[in-house]
């Protein structure tokens, strides 16, 4: 059963529900979305376990949710998965899901977290299949796995500040994407496939968008043409820092989406790398190389503000 009920948690100020989700049913629920109904009608802080087991359905954390916590029993054991995909068909409306609407799990609420689980979309190589869309702000991860194939993460929320720690994420094409700011630190990158790490929409007028900072790029076997990254949208801005570069990182490291006018208003920097994939010296002349002092420019304080996931 869970440790505390809702109603008993709500009678104390700072209280956190707390909830746990089992199939067997001897957890308060037998779903992951009943659990977060639930802490969504205690209207207060709420923490939710969600046992070993392969959790197949959509995942939605409203908006204006209190702080929700998902705690799996590591990211091998605790699995939510979907299979939507962009061209799919969504019965309830009878048009496309479209990129958006395919996540498997949405964080539209703000100060989410998630913990030893795996989020993925195992729709396959069938265009755009998103695992994870963030939208709220202050979403942080930690010991997470996000699988997928094309556009796997989803950081869509213009004004959402995010933070990914010792996390994985997997893709083909665009699978690290959006227009939210976030910092990955001590990730892994694994790219399945010939495309591209990243591709974001950094909003005019941000000092960061995406920031890999002490992350690992690797590939799947026979993955050998991989750019770092291309701009969705003008002003994109995306930093590699103190990481490994796979060989399977192309030479260029970077690519105009073939709109060239792009290049003037895109920022794609990198200072530190190390690995096979990681020289610069034939990068595309209109990225940058950071200086130390540049580079030192980059600091959690600097990215996530006061904000502190995970302390």
């Amino acid at each position: 059963m869970a440790c505390a009920s809702a109603a008993q948690a709500g009678t104390a100020p700072g209280a956190v529900a707390s909830f746990s989700v089992s199939a067997g049913g001897d957890g308060s629920h037998r779903t992951v979305q009943a659990a977060i109904d639930a802490a969504v009608a205690a209207g207060v802080p709420a923490r939710i376990h969600v046992t070993a087991g392969t959790w197949r359905g959509v995942v939605d954390i409203p908006a204006g949710a209190p702080p929700i916590e998902l705690v799996g029993d590591g990211a091998g054991r605790t699995v939510l998965v979907n299979d939507h995909f962009a061209a799919r068909t969504n019965p309830t409306t009878g048009q496309p899901f479209g990129t958006f609407g395919s996540a498997t799990v949405f964080v539209r609420g703000d100060d989410f977290r998630a913990s030893r689980l795996t989020i993925a979309n195992d729709a396959g190589p069938v265009g755009q299949a998103v695992a994870l869309a963030v939208i709220g702000t202050r979403a942080a991860f930690e010991h997470v796995r996000l699988r997928g194939h094309q556009d796997t993460l989803y950081l869509q929320g213009r004004d959402s500040v995010s933070w990914f720690g010792d996390c994985e994420v997997e893709g083909t094409v665009d699978f690290i994407f959006g227009a939210g700011t976030a910092l990955f630190e001590r990730c892994r990158i694994r790219s399945l496939g010939d495309g591209y790490v990243t591709a974001a929409a950094t909003p005019q007028g941000r000092a960061f968008g995406l920031v890999f900072r002490d992350c690992e790029l690797t590939a799947a076997p026979g993955v050998r043409n991989v750019y770092l990254g291309r701009p969705w949208r003008d002003h994109a801005r995306v930093a590699f820092l103190d990481s490994r570069l796979g060989g399977h990182i192309l030479a260029a490291g970077w690519h105009d989406w073939n709109q060239p006018h792009r290049q003037a208003s895109a920022f794609f920097a990198e200072a530190g790398n190390t690995g096979p994939g990681a020289g610069t010296d034939a990068r595309a002349p209109w990225s940058h190389r950071l200086d130390p002092a540049q580079a030192a420019t980059y600091t959690r304080d600097a990215i996530l503000g006061d904000w502190r996931p995970y302390e």
